[in-house]
């Protein structure tokens, strides 16, 4: 491990420097929780960007998010501004809604005029802002997608329709050739960002923003009291709303090594400062059920924000990820300084607000594995709302079978719940009641009654206790009923020489 004797010289102190609707700008002298709607508000007077709920869930402050890739490219994506902390903007360009009509209406403000998509108008800019980037990124296909990029704005006069046909009609619409133009900004945004670790500070509090791994753990093991932040969808909302004091934060969205995507022998790597919108299509791959959970977390500019390692090492109780995870035997890395240390998921949660991470220690990545060809998995979200709510119930089952006789039978059972304690778990009592036996009605009743041993849910505002206990034992019926309804009866009540083991709903 890194010790003092060799650890870098503290860096020195900088302005924020980015880029705003075309124009340099150097801030100094602001607390760094600022966040960059209450910038843009205040000093800039940009008040066309708008605060409905300060926490990331409206869309009214959306602003469209540019940052180098550091291979000479440029990557855009739409965020919320509301729970974006200033310094994090330090070598990325911001566009608001006042820039993208700078020359006239766009064909998509065109589109909002001529179909009446605008009623009170106050989430007007933030619906623009979004599927402007939607139009950019080429995520506008077809009238689901157009109410899938839409998902993370609310409008309060339910004037959805005309707002959907607006978007319907740009889809199609050519996005003009800006290659040169990027290549140019995203060149200009790596010499704003500078080499090495952002420091910044102001009024007693300190940010950092390392650049490489071991600069991040060079810097949290000079400061592992610091409070470690990387799309803010989460800690964001500590200031926001709970008016929290962080004094010293370490900012990870820069850390290119934690920015990527490996797989070897079967298995996923996932850098922890993955978004959920990067992570998506790679563990839809794994599992459709994996996509559509993606599809319904959040809205779309948290999934632009939001980390898997953040989604982990927050260790919320109701996260949609971690059951998932922790059903495929997902396994996450823990680095201290120079030292690397590697924990199953599910033994990574030890009870609500307490995880198995040292002070200092952050996670840097995340394992999953790929389903076998005897591997089955489920994964389903439970919630009062389809989009954009948080889970009451969140359940991910993954069974693996073997030939025993003339029967197919559970050789292993990780069934993993979300919101039904204090931590994500699995239910080891009715896992127990699934192994050595085919994967029928009895075994699943069974199962589903001993349930009742590994949980005593909470009752809350979204669920309550009987609720939560009813439902987890019916999702795993319904998975129960899914598998032996397969084509041909494979797996449930069948032997050996048809088990036919190949993938299902695209399991691989």
């Amino acid at each position: 491990m890194t010790d003092t004797a060799t650890r870098p010289a503290e860096p020195a102190i900088r302005p924020i420097r980015f880029v705003l609707n075309g124009a340099e700008r150097e801030v100094a002298g602001v607390s760094p929780t600022t966040t960059l709607l209450d910038y843009l508000r205040g000093p800039e007077r940009l008040t066309g960007t708008k605060e409905g709920c300060a926490e990331g869930d409206c869309g009214a402050c959306t602003v469209l998010l540019c940052e180098h890739d550091g291979a000479g490219g440029l990557t855009r994506r739409s965020v919320n501004a509301c729970i974006q902390f200033l310094p994090a903007m330090n070598g990325r360009a911001i566009e608001t809604i006042e820039h993208i009509g700078r020359n006239g209406p766009t064909p998509l403000q065109t589109a909002m005029v001529e179909n009446h998509a605008s009623q009170c108008g106050f989430c007007t800019p933030g619906f623009v802002m979004q599927l402007h980037a939607g139009w950019l990124t080429g995520a506008l296909t077809d009238r689901q997608s157009v109410k899938d990029a839409i998902a993370g704005n609310l409008c309060r006069c339910t004037g959805y329709g005309p707002i959907i046909e607006a978007g319907l009609e740009i889809a199609d619409e050519p996005v003009p050739d800006t290659g040169a133009e990027d290549a140019a900004l995203s060149a200009r945004l790596a010499q704003l960002e500078g080499e090495g670790v952002f420091s910044y500070a102001s009024d007693g509090h300190r940010w950092f923003s390392p650049t490489s791994v071991d600069e991040l753990a060079d810097t949290y093991a000079a400061h592992p009291d610091a409070v470690l932040v990387a799309g803010a969808t989460d800690i964001g909302l500590w200031v926001t709303k709970q008016y929290r004091e962080l004094p010293l934060l370490i900012d990870i969205s820069h850390v290119r090594d934690l920015k990527v995507i490996e797989e070897a022998a079967g298995r996923v790597y996932f850098g922890a400062a993955i978004t959920h919108r990067e992570a998506r299509e790679v563990l839809a791959g794994i599992h459709p059920d994996l996509g559509e959970m993606l599809r319904r977390f959040a809205g779309t500019q948290i999934r632009n924000a939001g980390t898997l390692g953040g989604n982990i090492a927050n260790g919320s109780p109701i996260g949609d990820l971690p059951p998932c995870l922790i059903a495929l035997g997902g396994r996450i890395f823990l680095r201290k300084g120079d030292d690397l240390r590697i924990v199953a998921l599910e033994d990574f949660f030890i009870e609500y607000g307490k995880q198995d991470r040292a002070m200092g220690e952050f996670v840097a990545a995340i394992e999953v594995p790929r389903l076998a060809d005897n591997q089955r998995f489920f994964a389903h979200k439970i919630s009062k709302r389809f989009d954009s709510d948080i889970s009451a119930v969140m359940a991910a089952f993954c069974l693996t079978f073997e030939a025993s006789g003339e029967d197919v039978i559970v050789a292993e059972a990780r069934l993993a719940f979300g919101g039904m304690a204090g931590v994500p778990k699995r239910a080891k009592a009715a896992e127990a009641k699934l192994v050595g036996r085919p994967f029928d009605a009895d075994a699943a009743a069974d199962a589903m009654a001993a349930m009742a041993e590994d949980f005593s849910p909470l009752t809350d505002m979204r669920a309550s206790s009987e609720y939560r206990l009813k439902t987890a034992q019916n999702l795993l019926k319904r998975f129960q009923l899914e598998l032996a309804g397969e084509a041909s009866g494979r797996i449930a009540g069948m032997g050996p020489e048809t088990l036919d083991m190949a993938p299902i709903g695209g399991a691989s």
